[in-house]
């Protein structure tokens, strides 16, 4: 059996190297991006990616899914920075998080995804999208002048942070926006169709190649026009290790004293949420673009991102998550098994340890140009029209999550958001529970699913649209349960339809949660919910399609 097991992962082994490789140069600047964005040290962002795919690649039950630190958490985790008082006091945050994380997956709570309206988990999206353009904004201009109240916009107001924005423009750095604007127009350009078609760009990300046009116009620029390069202030600085024992040296560890602050444990809930959340949904998606069609167990990975976490936060690494991008990234290089998930941690390992000097030559400009076309795919103005599209039920969820999260914060927002599609769902049901159906003077009242005193004035509505001189069938076939006040409501439309000359047939009605049948008065027949009598099949093929509503 254990040779078997070797033997499939040997087997994809050619095709998993490539993809690895190919996964750790999109992952590179993501997770130097993400720990900018988050206000975190940089090193952190890349510990999460090393226990991303060193650790959870062989934990999870995923054979394409990566997991690293990912843009979704930036705003929670700067925010419980500056909340907690230090990067140390967060980490425990990030332990108790995994904690959480683990218990979810052995109370098999993988299926809570499927709870949360398509409309705000989007809604959540295009607002993280929005939040990472703002935060961005300032690094991809150069601006000197205030950038941790920039990237602070959650704990402000969206005006004061439009007037930061504002601000930014009288004390912008030529070269960094020279390499943010190309960097961007790089990432633009590989998305067409033309470079999408080709092989070697597919093999080579736009990220990787965003990068090495910054360093390689600021080493010119440093060289030849020593004003127009981007200073040290806005370069990566990671640690750089002499030696192994340095390289441990650089990892940072929580401040257990943190746990007698009540708004640790809040933050821990967060991520423990969000992250869970967004694991979900990567995984969803990635199950989809897995060409040998496997499903991963969500319960396991939820139970493997808990121990990611758990680890990560001990030794001073960022929250993680699945990642769709990474993943995708790995499937279109060709990665099929873990084997590309750990080749891709084993390459961030080996370029921390002995690259970093390599790596302090990226200017900070081109992850924001990265960050920010993650920004624009997350809230592009094509999703906005899809929802517009949709109708007002899902545009308002949608709008609604937007707005709240941009407010107030993401937690908070999500809860808002949610409260508001819940709303919309509660409706839908309560709509579809009771219908009327029109063909000329026949009328057919069906009675779907749940039927609750809740729906009794939609019913009232509904019997007093009815005119004199009519035929109606009242259509209990498909109702699981009917409500005693809807019976009581509907033997007093039988009560007083002969007085209008009302005509009325019944279709099971009774016998629904073991009520008591007791014949009400002057009522033509009950007929059996199978078969349906042939007039009321012809009304129905016949309708016009009138619901009352």
């Amino acid at each position: 059996m254990i040779h078997k097991h070797a033997q499939y992962y040997l087997s994809h082994l050619k095709g998993d190297i490539p993809a690895g490789i190919v996964v750790f140069l999109v992952a590179l600047p993501l997770c130097l991006g993400v720990a900018l964005a988050s206000g975190a040290p940089l090193f952190s962002g890349m510990i999460a990616g090393l226990i991303g795919g060193l650790v959870i690649a062989w934990l999870s039950g995923s054979h394409v899914s990566v997991s690293g630190p990912a843009a979704g958490l930036t705003v929670i985790v700067f925010n419980a920075i500056e909340t907690l008082g230090s990067f140390q006091a967060f980490l425990v945050a990030c332990v108790l998080g995994g904690v959480l994380q683990l218990g979810l997956g052995f109370l098999r709570a993988g299926i809570i995804g499927a709870f949360f309206p398509s409309a705000v988990i989007k809604g959540m999206l295009a607002a993280i999208g929005l939040i990472l353009i703002m935060k961005q904004l300032p690094h991809a201009t150069g601006y000197d002048a205030s950038i941790e109240s920039d990237e602070s916009f959650m704990q402000g107001t969206a005006g004061s942070t439009m007037y930061d924005i504002a601000t930014a423009l009288h004390a912008i750095s030529p070269g960094a926006v020279v390499i943010s604007s190309v960097a961007l127009l790089i990432l633009i350009i590989w998305d067409f169709s033309f470079f999408k078609k080709r092989a070697i760009f597919k093999l080579i990300p736009a990220p990787l190649i965003a990068v090495c046009w910054g360093v390689a116009y600021n080493l010119a620029a440093l060289k030849y026009a020593p004003e127009w390069a981007v200073n040290a202030s806005h370069m990566v600085n990671l640690p750089i290790s002499e030696t192994p024992a340095d390289f441990l040296k650089q990892f940072s560890f929580p401040d257990f004293s943190a746990l007698s602050n009540p708004q640790v444990y809040s933050v821990a809930v967060t991520i423990a949420i969000i992250a869970s959340l967004e694991t979900l949904l990567s995984l969803e998606a990635v199950d989809k673009l897995d060409p040998l069609k496997r499903i991963a167990p969500t319960n396991r990975e939820l139970k493997a991102q808990g121990v990611g976490n758990i680890l990560s936060g001990m030794i001073g690494g960022l929250p993680i998550t699945a990642v769709i991008v990474r993943s995708s990234a790995n499937i279109n290089a060709g990665g099929r098994t873990s084997t590309s998930c750990f080749v891709h941690g084993l390459c961030l390992l080996i370029s921390s340890m002995y690259f970093a000097m390599y790596l302090n030559y990226i200017p900070l400009a081109c992850l924001a140009a990265i960050l920010l076309h993650t920004g624009y795919k997350l809230a592009k103005p094509a999703l906005f029209k899809e929802f517009y599209q949709k109708g007002f039920s899902q545009l308002v969820p949608f709008m609604v999550t937007v707005g709240a999260i941009l407010a107030t914060d993401l937690l908070e927002g999500m809860a808002i958001g949610m409260a508001v599609g819940m709303v919309f769902v509660i409706r839908a049901n309560f709509h579809a529970a009771v219908t009327l159906t029109q063909t000329n003077s026949h009328y057919v009242l069906a009675l779907n699913k749940d039927v609750s005193f809740l729906n009794k004035a939609r019913l009232r509505k509904f019997i007093l649209h009815i005119p004199e001189n009519s035929t109606v069938v009242i259509d209990a076939s498909k109702a699981q349960f009917i409500d005693h006040d809807i019976l009581e409501t509907i033997e007093d439309f039988l009560a007083a339809a002969p007085d209008d000359n009302i005509k009325v047939e019944l279709i099971d009605l009774y016998g629904k949660e073991r009520l008591q049948k007791y014949e009400p008065i002057k009522v033509i027949e009950e007929v059996p919910a199978k078969p349906a009598p042939a007039v009321v099949a012809d009304q129905q093929s016949a309708t016009d399609s009138l619901v009352l509503s």
